[in-house]
């Protein structure tokens, strides 16, 4: 298996994946679909993908309510605050993040959950499915169906997840079911955000988050149409845009996934900043690992020529330590 990237230059666009042929019974058609996605892994870092199953209702459903939630007061947001309760799960208002080390924070607003249930039936909480971050969501009570819809886009993409573990282990050479003992509670975590508008962008050490690597294997990114703020940072340090596709999700690997494959995929600077006049919304579902499973270089990975670049971690300790950095940079 190569591990020499196949783009001779830098990147300029994001590459496009139709996720048809990912539902195929044929195999053949699922390796060469892997084969796009592998390329677009050592190119780039990012792709979109089409025909990924979450129906356009589902996605209006959930930008509504989260547009009522944001625009509730600040004292009912902070009734829910995240440090108040021990595994990062809730709200966390602007600026108090801060991703990029020597910037003054990030202004954006996010409420973050994890698994449960898509049904009414109570929450599960064990602590092999959650690790080092147990514990079940808190949800505000305004709006009522705000639960319902979120859990409904979070199910959504938890399947889009699990059949792009299947073609990531196919582009890296290993058996389609690879990653599917190590992905048995699904340890992903979403955060739904708001980005107020700063068209002047007066300092430009506040962006709607800063230059940053995502901690996870790979995050599944829903923008809100025709608001551009998304830019991903190229080998020459251009900043590339990553507008809205209509029927489209970004997907864009993680710390993790670099650190399982012995940096032959790629984990890519990227940053927000709303320099429009309205208000931007986005939702971002970060796929990790069980959290006790522990990340280290993949086999196939591994070559005399290209030894083990990192130590083992759990996943679990890896996003806690992220976590408690983004929240004590500035």
């Amino acid at each position: 298996m190569s591990c020499e990237p196949v783009c001779d230059g830098p990147f300029e666009s994001i590459p496009i994946i139709d996720l048809e042929d990912a539902f195929s019974e044929d195999e053949a058609l699922r390796r060469a679909l892997a084969q796009k996605i592998r390329m677009a892994c050592m190119d780039v870092g990012f792709f979109y993908v089409k025909n990924h199953g979450i129906t356009q209702h589902c996605l209006d459903k959930v930008l509504r309510v989260n547009k009522e939630y944001y625009s509730l007061p600040t004292e009912e947001k902070m009734k829910l605050h995240h440090k108040t309760i021990p595994n990062f799960k809730g709200y966390s208002p602007p600026l108090e993040a801060n991703i990029q080390p020597g910037n003054k924070g990030d202004l954006h607003e996010g409420f973050r959950i994890g698994w449960e249930e898509k049904s009414g039936d109570p929450v599960v909480e064990n602590a092999s499915r959650d690790g080092v971050m147990a514990g079940g969501n808190v949800w505000p009570d305004t709006p009522e169906d705000f639960r319902t819809a979120c859990m409904d886009y979070y199910h959504g993409a938890l399947t889009v997840g699990k059949k792009l573990f299947c073609l990531f282990a196919l582009a890296l050479d290993l058996p389609e079911t690879y990653f599917n003992d190590k992905t048995v509670y699904s340890a992903a975590t979403m955060r739904t955000l708001h980005y107020p508008p700063q068209p002047d962008a007066p300092d430009d050490k506040i962006l709607g988050i800063g230059a940053h690597t995502d901690f996870v294997c790979f995050t599944i990114l829903w923008q809100q149409m025709g608001l551009e703020a998304l830019q991903v940072l190229n080998s020459r340090e251009q900043w590339i845009n990553v507008p809205p596709l209509a029927g489209t999700l970004v997907i864009n690997l993680g710390d993790q996934f670099a650190h399982w494959t012995n940096d032959i995929f790629k984990s890519t600077v990227h940053r927000a900043i709303n320099k429009n006049i309205v208000d931007r919304y986005s939702i971002a579902l970060f796929f990790s690992t069980d959290y006790e499973v522990n990340i280290e270089p993949i086999y196939t990975c591994v070559t005399a020529e290209k030894p083990a670049t990192y130590p083992a971690i759990t996943a679990g300790e890896y996003v806690k330590q992220r976590l408690k950095t983004m929240y004590n940079n500035k």
